[in-house]
């Protein structure tokens, strides 16, 4: 394989993320019955944080705390422990993506893997110890713990380093999200692939070295079963 060394993305990458579902289960706790109303209205606040996380503009404890303000308010409890709930009942139901176990499994002993992401610590480890992935990860880059969020190359660099600086074309970062995973790895001067399954229009500027729709393409693509184009 041209490879050495993969780098995923976590959510909607290798693992779905479900929020809907787990903010449900997280306010059915406090007796609530979320809806698709509040769920959009908490879309509309959070969406936009996100984007401040990922350009630098604000903090992951800023990030989850505003999210959270006005049902922390509502229900008199504090939004660190609404967030850290949320996140149990994210890792609760967290499935993965299909073929993600196939994708994994075919590539180990064959390059190491790592995962670079922009989600936070508490539900990282609880999934790959779920899907069974403890030792399948040789580096695994939370943006919370670095400081640094896709795309920023710094991200990179940190797990460039934890990985001891292979040259960078031996190394291919998948994602889904093509302003954090795809414009971050090409910041970083790495290889890119996107994964994109809803075959949504390529943004304005952003141009990944690879497409696939799905990870058995991926697979493919990576054992060499099927030439995709560069």
């Amino acid at each position: 394989m041209h490879y050495q060394w993969i780098l995923f993305d976590a959510d909607e990458t290798l693992f779905h993320f479900d929020a809907f579902a787990g903010l449900t289960q997280m306010f059915a706790t406090f007796g609530v019955n979320f809806s698709a109303q509040d769920y959009h209205q908490y879309q509309t606040l959070s969406a936009p944080l996100w984007v401040d996380y990922q350009n630098g503009d604000i903090s992951a404890e800023q990030l989850q705390h505003r999210r959270f303000q006005h049902w922390a308010d509502r229900l008199a409890v504090t939004t660190q422990r609404l967030n850290s709930d949320f996140l149990a009942a994210m890792a609760d139901i967290c499935t993965l993506l299909p073929g993600a176990r196939e994708l994994i499994q075919s590539l180990q002993g064959k390059a190491k893997l790592g995962i670079i992401t922009n989600g936070f610590t508490a539900m990282q480890h609880t999934r790959l110890e779920r899907a069974g992935w403890q030792s399948a990860f040789s580096t695994l880059v939370i943006s919370e713990q670095v400081g640094i969020a896709k795309p920023d190359a710094g991200i990179f660099e940190h797990a460039f380093e934890q990985m001891g600086h292979p040259p960078k074309e031996q190394i291919l970062m998948v994602g889904d999200n093509p302003h954090s995973d795809i414009l971050g790895g090409l910041n970083a001067g790495i290889d890119t692939c996107w994964l994109n399954s809803a075959g949504r229009a390529t943004p304005a500027g952003i141009t990944p070295h690879f497409e696939v729709s799905s990870l058995s393409q991926l697979q493919q693509l990576l054992l060499g079963s099927v030439e995709l184009s560069r």
